[in-house]
């Protein structure tokens, strides 16, 4: 399994591992699988700051990782959302540990200091969603820092919201500044 840079190329093959989750999940709070073209432009947006990467074996995307601006304010610079998907078949095989190490390395190399993932979160059992998110964070070294409650509606169902954070760089008093797009895997 090889670690690669996602491309426009690769949107066809992104948006079929992530339209299940939409359709069939409350992972997603999307309720309409993106257009190809929508797909496309959301890599280009986040490609261009932020690492987007693939976990490919024998020429198939098993799933993909990226981050993302976590506010619209400069002094959030610092820190960055992320977000992972993998294929179905893909899961329980280490893919999203190498996929987030991989991407959390490529976030130190450009300063990045702080990774927040938004979870949703069941508060009972649910047939569109589990806990396995919030477990393979906290695996991987991430804490839980809140709950918001009752965020999301879906599938006619209220879910909740976590938040989880992983520190990942000194925090200074003279922070040097992120360096958008200068990532490498």
């Amino acid at each position: 399994m090889q670690i690669e840079k996602v491309t426009i190329a690769d949107a066809e093959e992104l948006l079929e591992i992530y339209a299940p989750y939409v359709k069939d999940t409350a992972i997603s709070f999307e309720y309409k699988i993106p257009s190809l073209e929508e797909f496309k432009e959301r890599i280009h947006h986040v490609s261009s700051k932020f690492p987007y990467i693939k976990a490919v074996e024998d020429g198939r995307i098993l799933g993909y990782a990226y981050a993302g601006e976590f506010k619209g304010r400069e002094a959030y610079n610092w820190s960055v959302e992320t977000t992972i998907y993998l294929r179905k078949d893909a899961r329980g095989k280490g893919i999203g540990r190498v996929l987030y190490t991989a991407l959390e390395e490529s976030l130190k190399s450009m300063g990045i200091l702080n990774m927040n993932a938004c979870i949703a979160f069941p508060s009972q059992e649910d047939p569109h969603l589990g806990k396995d998110s919030y477990y393979f964070h906290k695996k991987i070294g991430f804490e839980l820092v809140g709950t918001f409650h009752n965020s999301g509606y879906k599938f006619h169902t209220w879910y909740d919201m976590i938040w989880m954070e992983k520190m990942i760089g000194a925090h200074k008093s003279d922070q040097e500044n992120v360096r958008y797009g200068e990532w490498e895997i």
